[in-house]
């Protein structure tokens, strides 16, 4: 690839000087990205071998503000911009392939940074003796979590990239790895505008973090995915209804017994959905949300799909009849895990009319 002509305002030779920094914050910078600042962007364009246009594309997409022609990026961003363009040159992906792999890297790394540092590193950083200040501790520190962290990413990111790919291979043809059968599910806290008006920030926040944590602990465990978290709603998706109904399942039993925690509700939906860049899309998750908007409080709705994915796997009756028989030729055990009992049609904005099924769990 070759270096475009720059615009006016991104001339080569336009090298302002740096504005005052913290020398902590510059060392701290050096110490992460593991260079100096070296390249003002075209400068980093021109040395990845890259245009200037696709550069900004590819910055950007990862999240990074315009900085002009400040000179403010370091090798590691010149072998980033080299390593995508590489892949594209190389037939591996499209322009616009690497610019999704840009953006979806640069989205979930920004918020797990984030993360980090809220709820990590600054209660680490509290001055340990009176008269330490928090600078003075911060350097040494990231020093030594810099590599652990570091490994323990990649680790977790194999791992998922390892269950992702055994997904897609196990999929049945090339159009059901983009447009999948999936049970999505949405759980909801009950009254939480009420709750930020009444509780303070940080009480807040804690139950906000107890409520995700929670409930990404119950859908991992199970079996399921989650796809995001909202603050008073998570959304989530399993490859069959039985887990999902589990989870939902689970989730309302969790938070019951949790007497600092608001009642729940679930929606849940199965049908094809759209996947892309780590979440869902589609009609499913459009019927889920609306099911779960309408929900008892501490329970459980499914739509018509999902009730008869559950009758077709064996996991629900069709019937309280057929139930009966199947328990009295059990010798009074529960051969099914769940019971169904349908609600009363009710429009559905969107969507038309829909039956929900309330689904509980059956003994």
């Amino acid at each position: 690839m070759t270096v475009d002509d720059p615009s006016p305002d991104l001339s080569p030779d336009d090298d302002p000087a740096p504005d005052e920094e913290n020398p902590l914050a510059l060392r701290i910078e050096q110490l992460i990205l593991g260079s100096e600042r070296r390249y003002t962007p075209f400068q980093a364009a021109r040395s990845a071998g890259v245009s200037m246009e696709l550069a900004s594309r590819f910055w950007r997409a990862m999240g990074f503000a315009d900085i002009g022609q400040a000179k403010a990026l370091t090798e590691a961003d010149v072998l980033a911009l080299r390593r995508l363009a590489g892949l594209v040159e190389a037939g591996l992906l499209s322009e616009a392939m690497a610019v999704q792999v840009a953006r979806s890297t640069g989205q979930t790394t920004a918020r797990l940074a984030e993360w980090q540092i809220d709820s990590f590193l600054e209660g680490l950083t509290e001055p340990p003796e009176p008269g330490m200040t928090r600078t003075e501790v911060t350097y040494p520190l990231v020093e030594l979590l810099l590599p652990e962290l570091e490994e323990f990413l990649v680790y977790v990111w194999r791992r998922q990239l390892a269950a992702a790919t055994g997904r897609v291979v196990q999929a049945g043809d090339d159009e059901e790895m983009v447009d999948r059968r999936l049970a999505v599910g949405f759980a909801d806290l009950v009254g939480f505008t009420r709750l930020t008006r009444r509780l303070e920030e940080e009480e807040l926040g804690e139950l906000v973090e107890a409520f995700e944590t929670t409930a990404a602990d119950l859908v991992a465990a199970h079996g399921g995915r989650l796809i995001k978290t909202l603050g008073d709603e998570v959304l989530f998706a399993a490859d069959d209804a039985g887990i999902a109904g589990e989870i939902g399942l689970r989730l309302i039993e969790t938070m019951t017994h949790d007497e600092t925690m608001p009642e729940l509700r679930v929606g849940m939906a199965f049908g094809t959905v759209t996947t892309r860049m780590g979440d869902v899309f589609g009609t499913t998750v459009n019927l889920a949300s609306r099911l779960t908007s309408i929900a008892p409080k501490d329970a459980v709705l499914v739509d018509g799909a999902f009730a008869e994915e559950l009758m077709r796997t064996g996991e629900a009756p069709e019937s309280e009849a057929e139930a009966a028989k199947a328990e009295k030729e059990g010798k009074g055990g529960h051969p099914y895990r769940f019971a169904l009992q349908p609600m009363w049609q009710r429009p559905v904005r969107g969507l038309g009319v829909v039956e929900p099924w309330l689904l509980t769990r059956r003994g």
